[in-house]
């Protein structure tokens, strides 16, 4: 059965939590008005956040449309949400992994780092349960000021080269009172990225990722299948300007998700009670690949089952920065 937890605020400016499970109607969870507070509870109470729902269940439907839909986690600091990813993680199309695995059987010597990087993947991401793996690529992308509600703008920088969708799954997780990161589940996500910037010099991946990013209003609780197929697209106009599916879940994946949080967590910095942490875990489709600029006014749109709603946000306009530095 699968369940999936939603964050909303009322007409009334109320906040709450909604429940579906297996894609039927939502209804209200009794006494929380957010998923850390339920999450709270679950730890509290040591059952998970199954039956702390089945506890809550009111039967008081939610009407999704006529609420205004939140991220699916967030915290009453943002500063205590840490926001992350990692790259190269996936295998892309069959044709992109074929071009890709004949370059890997060059010799060392000749690939770039990011192939060196892919290939370490390839050979020792995926170890044997309880084993550890080796360490992928991670970056940094803000704390939860960096989270937009599903709708919402994604802000550009005025300094930015480039405003570029990236489809992916992230996973939500919320650190336990004795330093236990504890996984709430999974979102879909756009890891927003400067594309451009990048690509003129990839010791610029830091800078290209210091941008906003979306989180779809839905947390999955429960395992993630392990087969995800989906739909980026770009609306320009009121059509649809670009589409591509994409590939995710562990059967396309470099590395395991196992592997992935042990890497992140395995710094005592991220395990500090009370936080929260975004963390997005790559994805093989960018239209940027393909030669597309966006623009102002296009809209992103990603949607992959077992998610019920899409993800869209359109392209916003940071407002003008401000890096003046004076001495006191």
């Amino acid at each position: 059965m699968t369940l999936t937890l939603l964050q909303f605020r009322d007409p009334s400016g109320r906040r709450g939590v909604a429940a579906r499970r297996n894609g039927a109607a939502a209804f209200r969870v009794d006494g929380v008005e957010t998923v850390i507070a339920l999450a709270t509870a679950a730890l509290a109470a040591n059952e998970s956040l199954d039956a702390a729902v089945a506890r809550r269940e009111t039967g008081l439907p939610v009407d999704l449309d006529a609420v205004t839909l939140l991220p699916p986690v967030d915290h009453a600091d943002p500063a205590h949400v840490l926001v992350s990813g990692t790259g190269l993680t996936h295998l892309g199309s069959a044709e992109q992994r074929d071009r890709m695995h004949r370059k890997l059987q060059g010799p060392q010597e000749a690939l770039t780092d990011s192939m060196k990087m892919f290939r370490m993947g390839i050979e020792g991401g995926r170890p044997a349960a309880g084993a550890i793996g080796v360490q992928p690529e991670w970056f940094y992308k803000g704390d939860g000021a960096a989270i937009v509600a599903p709708g919402a703008p994604l802000p550009v920088p005025d300094f930015a080269l480039d405003a570029g969708e990236e489809p992916e799954i992230a996973g939500l997780y919320v650190i336990a009172a004795d330093g236990t990161p504890i996984r709430l589940g999974f979102a879909l996500g756009n890891e927003f990225s400067d594309h451009v910037t990048e690509r003129e010099n990839y010791l610029w991946l830091a800078h290209s990722k210091l941008r906003a990013a979306a989180l779809g209003p839905e947390l999955l609780v429960g395992p993630l299948p392990s087969d995800i197929r989906g739909t980026s697209r770009i609306w320009r106009d009121g059509k649809v300007f670009w589409e591509k599916p994409f590939l995710t879940g562990e059967d396309n994946m470099s590395h395991t998700i196992a592997n992935l949080e042990h890497h992140h967590f395995k710094y005592a910095a991220f395990r500090r009670p009370g936080d929260v942490h975004v963390h997005f875990f790559g994805t093989g489709t960018l239209s940027f690949g393909e030669g597309v600029r966006t623009q102002a006014g296009d809209v992103f749109e990603i949607q992959a089952k077992p998610f019920t709603l899409s993800l869209r946000n359109p392209i916003g306009q940071a407002p003008p920065s401000s890096a003046q530095v004076r001495s006191l």
